[in-house]
């Protein structure tokens, strides 16, 4: 086995060199672990046992990596296709004897999200796991499995898998969601902020919209994958996992409402940033038109004093003094009347 738990040994195994990393195999029986990192043609070996569960992961096959997996489990080479193509639509098809899911796992980075794409193919008592690449924390699925009632796997099959699976899509989508929860404060401080930093309240917001939308886009679609899989006519889920997956369908409406929300939020905080750029405009007009006011003032007296005309105290030391005067008194006087109306 590899050094990781269910992985396969590629040096014992080298028939096994499947994507960019080494293939990942378990099987169950009764709800306890029954072998793990055995090569993959040993699949349908497993499979041959009618109380035996297994679950496959790849990460980063190619189309043609895939044949081997869709010779085992008979593979219809559209729903092949759409798990090794990118950028697919978050969906859920259905195929004789099996399913097929697309889903996105959004992980922060600090303020930057990525999306990285799980594909999943369900049977009665299979599932495999197809990763675009090595973002998806495989190690915290295996946990979230183990650290389950091993007694609901004997009896549900491999739909358990599908819901530990499914549950952990979600959550990373509550943090996500969360974590731009936060940042949505961190602008709203921003924007009542005195220091009103314009610049950067316009590259946050523009990148938490942008994020919001990626997320949304993803989000919106898991309600129809999980009420998809819900529905009793299809008898995709056994009845004793209605109500565990009725919680992973409450938590997918509770990601696309705070997203919603949040959008709706932040399209708020750009109207009252507007607002407030606005008034704070205003307010530097006032201040401009105050002083421009004032500074008026000793400009028409030191005008009209300047006139080549006599007048009382031409040519005199109290016709300064008076100038001066009418200029300080003045001057203090708008400037008084200024600051009462809050215009300075």
């Amino acid at each position: 086995m590899g050094s990781r738990p269910s992985e396969t040994d590629i040096e014992a195994h080298p028939e096994n060199r499947i994507g960019t990393a080494a293939p990942r195999t378990r099987a169950w029986r009764g709800g306890e672990i029954e072998a793990e990192g055995f090569p993959v043609h040993r699949i349908r070996d497993y499979l041959r046992r009618p109380d035996v569960v297994v679950w496959l992961d790849l990460c980063g096959p190619r189309q043609e990596d895939l044949h081997v997996v869709a010779d085992e489990l008979g593979l219809d080479p559209v729903a092949v296709e759409d798990a090794v193509s990118r950028h697919e639509r978050a969906k859920l098809d259905r195929y004789e004897g099996y399913s097929f899911l697309n889903m996105y796992v959004p992980l922060m980075d600090g303020a930057e999200l990525t999306m990285h794409e799980l594909s999943a193919f369900l049977a009665e008592r299979a599932l495999v796991t197809v990763r675009q690449d090595s973002g998806f924390d495989v190690d915290a699925l295996i946990r979230r499995w183990d650290e389950s009632p091993g007694g609901e796997l004997g009896e549900t099959g491999a739909a358990f898998l599908l819901y530990g699976m499914l549950d952990l899509v979600v959550d990373l989508q509550l943090e996500a969601v969360e974590a731009l929860d936060d940042e949505v404060g961190t602008v709203e401080e921003l924007v009542f902020d005195d220091a009103f930093p314009v610049r950067e309240i316009q590259h946050r917001s523009f990148r938490l919209r942008k994020n919001l939308a990626a997320l949304r886009r993803v989000a919106l679609p898991m309600r129809e994958v999980v009420n998809t899989l819900l529905r009793r006519d299809l008898r995709l889920v056994t009845p004793p996992l209605v109500p565990y997956f009725q919680d992973v369908y409450d938590h997918t409406l509770r990601v696309a409402e705070w997203t919603d929300g949040l959008r709706d939020l932040v399209a708020d905080l750009l109207e009252t940033r507007l607002a407030l750029q606005g008034n704070r405009m205003n307010e530097v007009m006032k201040k401009v038109t105050s002083w421009a006011a004032i500074i008026a003032v000793p400009t028409a007296v030191t005008g009209f004093y300047g006139q080549n005309v006599p007048f009382p105290g031409s040519a005199e030391h109290s016709g300064f003094v008076a100038s001066a005067i009418i200029i300080v008194v003045c001057s203090i006087g708008l400037y008084v009347l200024f600051k009462r109306r809050d215009w300075l």
